[in-house]
């Protein structure tokens, strides 16, 4: 099934932060800033391209070029960037990447186009940080 994005006309609560590239580095850099009692209520994924920071909307860091998602009311094992949705309905988007993906829940995002599985999301803690930074130095 073929289907595209559209803006949505009005932007969801942010639920993740989302960072790719050195956006994603800067984004980091700022989590080691954090205050503990904020670290707290953070949980952090990552690859080699991007990291993903959930949390409530007060606590989610902000950096230059960093972007947001959130669950979608429909399907909330999807989760979708807060300033675009597809065009077609999102709880049978959900079933189609679910029969697809065996990990949920799953971030479907516009740019780049990526499903990224959100099911090994930790604690935002010094040592989750330093793990993410040696892998994303080759250590």
């Amino acid at each position: 099934m073929g289907w595209t994005w559209r803006p949505r006309l009005a932007p969801a609560e942010p639920q993740a932060a989302v960072a790719w590239g050195d956006t994603a580095r800067r984004l980091h850099a700022r989590l080691l800033l954090i205050p503990i009692e904020q670290a707290g209520r953070l949980q952090v994924t990552a690859n080699r391209d991007v990291i993903v920071v959930s949390g409530g909307a007060s606590d989610l860091p902000w950096v230059d070029g960093v972007e947001y998602a959130a669950a979608d009311q429909r399907a909330p094992e999807l989760w979708l960037p807060t300033s675009w949705e597809p065009e077609v309905p999102t709880d049978l988007l959900g079933q189609a990447l679910s029969a697809r993906f065996t990990r949920s829940p799953l971030l479907l995002w516009r740019e780049p186009s990526v499903v990224i599985p959100l099911d090994r999301q930790l604690p935002l803690t010094p040592q989750h940080l330093q793990k993410i930074h040696a892998y994303w130095a080759g250590i």
